[in-house]
């Protein structure tokens, strides 16, 4: 049960999100769309609640509990950033905003944004960490913890990989460029900035 509310929790964080921007820029609701997108937390809410009630009820802590841990602080911790990104892709996409940043090729700018990176990666995980240790101390001496104190090893992994990441694009930045195009760059193009297709009228004129 416990994996089917993790994966209902996911396909409900993107409806809700798709459903909260299309709200604001297509319905042209913006209030609307606040009350659905401030409904995404509830999710992580319900999925907490049932987590502590089935070990409330005896159920032996195992990789199903650490990973409901694991995805409220990464849903915690990004959720917002997740948010933000679509929402200025969107508004770039249908309403004209400003076209949002890429990632850098390289060099200062490409050293802040890994950082920056592992500083998100590393709050999620330490809230990760923080659920897993409360779900211990919750758990007791009634049961055994080890699989709750394995997905804590892995988010001190998640860290340190993300710190050596950002650390080698610290003493390596590369060479400054032109960010590249990702695909949902190009997907979320506007139309007024899509290259035009030739027409016949066109080529007829061309001749001339």
């Amino acid at each position: 049960m416990i994996v089917t509310l993790i994966i209902a929790c996911e396909v409900g964080f993107w409806v809700l999100l798709a459903a909260g921007l299309a709200l604001r820029y297509l319905a042209r609701m913006p209030r609307a769309s606040v009350a659905v997108l401030l409904c995404e937390p509830l999710l992580e809410v319900v999925l907490l609640v049932v987590t502590a009630v089935d070990l409330k009820h005896g159920a032996q802590p195992d990789w199903k509990h650490g990973l409901a841990a694991v995805y409220i602080g990464f849903s915690a911790g990004m959720g917002h950033y997740l948010v933000t990104r679509a929402d200025a892709w969107v508004a770039y996409r249908f309403a004209g905003g400003p076209r949002p940043s890429r990632t850098p090729a390289g060099g200062v700018a490409r050293m802040a944004y890994e950082w920056r990176t592992a500083g998100r990666f590393t709050v999620s995980a330490l809230l990760a960490i923080a659920l897993l240790q409360a779900a211990i101390w919750y758990v007791g001496g009634d049961g055994s913890t080890a699989s709750l104190r394995m997905w804590q090893g892995r988010m001190l992994i998640v860290i340190g990989v993300n710190a050596v990441i950002a650390l080698s694009y610290t003493l390596f930045p590369g060479k400054d460029g032109e960010p590249k195009p990702s695909l949902l760059d190009r997907f979320l193009k506007p139309p007024s900035d899509r290259p035009r297709k030739h027409t016949a009228e066109d080529r007829t004129l061309t001749r001339r």
